[in-house]
């Protein structure tokens, strides 16, 4: 029987790694885009053409209501049963409180936080009736747990979305589906190229930034694929309500606010 993982928002970044890697793992991936449909498109034949798994990809806005639970049961449908669901659609937005506008608030709570909840559901629910012990992913932050400015809004609701797992667990756990959090810390999850084209950022942001990382660099989509590929493996199939950061460190002391701060300087300094 093939096992099938669903990944929502997976035509780049985080998503793309999830998908490359559990369909390097032996799974069959549906996965869901709104906008990137070129990426999409070569995610899809890169699996196809890399692996012998099927590949499948779908349109779907997940900010309308009821689109992540369609899109659920459509795989279902079309694919079979999926025994993993990775929640990874999402959407950054950092504004002070001083700024935050009711759209921001209902954007976040609808796509971050709604849409995970309702996907968790329509997927819990096939995984039930087909009798199967699955595995539900979502992937929130490590905002979630540290505050910065301007992330009331995005922080809070990542914090909710940990929260709310933790009970799904607790609810899905006389079935044998396991529910966990996967929370990145800073992800290098646009190239250099594309930091070029922006006036507002610089090209070697990430690197700068890994320098204030304890563990000296910035995480890549490979290192959250990583982690979830874990979660959904019989190698976790005693660990469920857990939320396990993948940060480099970034938040065990707080990120370090003063620019050009070095963690391997501190650590020389004190030898």
């Amino acid at each position: 029987m093939n096992k099938i993982a669903i990944v929502t928002g997976a035509s780049q970044g985080i998503g793309r790694g999830i998908a490359l890697k559990l369909a390097k793992e032996g799974y069959d991936i549906a996965f869901s885009f709104f906008s990137a449909t070129q990426r999409a498109e070569e995610l899809c034949a890169e699996i196809q053409s890399t692996t012998a798994q099927r590949c499948a990809m779908y349109c779907v806005d997940m900010r309308k209501d009821g689109a992540g639970a369609k899109f659920v049961n459509q795989v279902s449908e079309e694919m079979g049963v999926p025994c993993v669901l990775v929640n990874n659609a999402g959407r950054t937005r950092m504004e002070s409180i001083l700024d935050m506008t009711p759209e921001t608030v209902d954007e976040l709570i609808n796509l971050d936080l709604k849409n995970y909840l309702f996907c968790m559901q329509a997927a819990a629910t096939q995984m039930v009736r087909a009798k199967i012990s699955g595995s539900i992913i979502n992937i929130t932050s490590t905002r979630a747990e540290r505050a910065y400015p301007c992330d009331a809004v995005y922080g809070g609701v990542k914090a909710a979305l940990n929260r709310a797992s933790q009970s799904a667990a607790l609810d899905l756990a006389p079935y044998g589906i396991r529910v966990n959090c996967v929370a990145p810390g800073a992800i290098a999850v646009r190239s250099k190229e594309y930091l070029q084209k922006l006036s507002t950022i610089p090209v070697d942001f990430w690197d700068e930034l890994g320098t204030r990382i304890p563990l000296g660099r910035s995480g890549t989509p490979e290192d959250i694929a990583n982690a979830v590929a874990f979660l959904a493996s019989d190698q976790a199939s005693y660990i469920t309500g857990e939320i396990l950061r993948v940060d480099g460190g970034l938040i065990l002391p707080g990120m370090p606010e003063q620019r050009g701060h070095s963690w391997g300087a501190t650590k020389k300094e004190n030898q």
